[in-house]
């Protein structure tokens, strides 16, 4: 009994005090009404939910459990997204270049601590070479990007051998896979059903969090599903296959021809029809005879009746929004722009585009480390395997080094703390020591010609050597001379 009055005022101590307490404390006891006040807010209506609703993700649909067809709620289907996926040529084209920048890298799964690879690492290494055990992993990481890139949905099915350890990585098809929130609008905990597969419109197969791998990369708190960079730009790629089928459509489907001649009034139909036949027969598949003059009556004209532009500024536009979607170089399909500009911009576009797919692959891998494999001071680290720029390498190089210099020599930076910046371990006191500089050596001592030492010359440095006395004989001054040099006397 005492307990619970204990918590009973442990709950009221810990419960905040009302806006209406504190203003009938500072009025001196008088009690407020908020709803007589004038153009109160008034009180908020009374909960009529059941308790467990209370922290529910989103506003689900009711019944959406029921609904057997994936993303049957939503206004864009799997089989939209990816049949414009496959059919506007410049998406697909980015598509499979966002997929090769990714599959081009090279990884290795490290200690998080920076420490040597140890066997755990090889036997992870190997198992991904072969993920499911029939694909590289250059293959499977592709099909697994397709999933994502068109409907963000990629499924992994993870097969267990008899005693419970992973076998391989089987992909599953991201469009067959129907989730299933539970009550609070959140994926159900095991054994609770999570992921049904439906095949052929009936469900197929169900699924736990535990045995299935379902990734979305984009999550949104009030989806359900994933939010793939194809239908961020449906509207777009709308727009774009249409303008795309009128294109065709100018080739194919005109009735127009390229030029109408108009011919005298008085002519009749039968005339025309000889006249076109004649004509027709003339220059049809004769090359040599379309190279030759033509005498036709008076009063013929000709009309162009088809436009001859097919590619203006809005197909450059439309190819700009869908290279920014994924964040791939739109150089090949835009106007030329200076060499320098060009440069730039691919290389922000590959690796603003690179970072979070890689991250994507990074999270994926290590959630199998940790769940399949136990490990979790394991990571996996990107190596570019792409040839690099040497030239560029080498000038970042001697700038991060003479700025290392400049703030060590200024006392910003002491040794150690440049060599932490660089991802380096201090220097110990033995290498300190070895580093510091040799006291400077006296100089050689002067030697003559003949290699003998010339011995220390006793007079000062400032002393005035005197020439021998032969060579200060006094000249007499004439008179002319004195003259000469003191002038005339008066």
């Amino acid at each position: 009994m005492s307990n619970r009055i204990n918590s009973e005022m442990e709950n009221q101590i810990k419960r905040p005090i009302s806006d209406l307490m504190l203003q009938t404390v500072i009025r001196g006891g008088q009690f407020i009404d908020p709803s007589q006040q004038w153009m109160a807010p008034g009180e908020p209506i009374a909960v009529m939910a059941p308790p467990e609703v209370v922290g529910r993700q989103f506003d689900y649909p009711v019944g959406v459990n029921v609904n057997i067809k994936p993303r049957d709620a939503e206004p864009i289907t799997f089989a939209q997204l990816r049949s414009v996926a496959d059919n506007l040529d410049i998406l697909r084209l980015v598509i499979e270049t966002r997929k090769d920048l990714v599959c081009s890298l090279q990884f290795q799964i490290v200690p998080k601590d920076k420490s040597e690879p140890d066997s755990r690492c090889k036997t992870i290494q190997e198992f991904l070479a072969l993920p499911d055990k029939e694909h590289t992993w250059q293959e499977w990481l592709r099909m697994a990007l397709e999933d994502l890139l068109v409907i963000d949905a990629p499924a992994i099915y993870p097969r267990l051998t008899r005693g419970g350890k992973l076998y391989s990585l089987d992909l599953i098809d991201g469009a067959t896979i129907s989730r299933k929130i539970g009550l609070d609008g959140r994926t159900p905990i095991p054994p609770q059903t999570a992921y049904q597969q439906v095949l052929k419109g009936v469900p197929a197969g169900d699924f736990t969090s535990d045995e299935l791998i379902y990734k979305p990369r984009n999550r949104r708190t009030n989806k359900i599903y994933g939010f793939s960079p194809v239908e961020q730009i449906v509207m777009t790629i709308n727009i774009a296959l249409r303008r795309q089928l009128s294109q065709l459509q100018y080739y194919t489907e005109g009735s127009t021809p390229d030029s109408i001649f108009t011919l005298p009034p008085d002519w009749d139909i039968k005339q025309i029809d000889k006249f076109q036949t004649w004509w027709n027969e003339t220059l049809s598949g004769n090359s040599a005879n379309r190279r030759k003059a033509k005498f036709i009556p008076g009063g013929v004209q000709s009309i162009n009746t088809k436009e001859g532009l097919l590619k203006d500024e809005y197909d450059e536009w439309l190819s700009r929004i869908i290279t920014y979607a994924f964040s791939v170089p739109n150089q090949q399909f835009i106007k030329q722009m200076n060499r320098a500009t060009a440069g730039t911009a691919q290389d922000q576009a590959v690796s603003e585009g690179l970072t979070p797919i890689l991250g994507w692959v990074s999270s994926l891998v290590e959630y199998v480390i940790i769940k399949y494999f136990g490990y979790n001071d394991l990571m996996l680290k990107w190596v570019d395997s792409r040839d690099p720029d040497l030239a560029q390498e080498a000038t970042i190089k001697l700038q991060t080094a003479q700025a290392d210099q400049i703030d060590i020599a200024s006392g910003v930076l002491d040794a150690d703390e440049a060599r932490i910046a660089r991802g380096l371990p201090p220097l110990t006191p033995a290498q300190k020591e070895e580093r510091k500089p040799a006291p400077p050596s006296p100089p050689p001592a002067p030697v003559d010609g003949n290699g003998n030492p010339v011995p220390d010359d006793p007079k000062s440095p400032d002393a005035t050597t005197e020439e021998p006395t032969a060579n200060l004989e006094k000249k007499k001054l004439t008179p002319s001379h004195r003259l000469s040099v003191t002038g005339p006397k008066y």
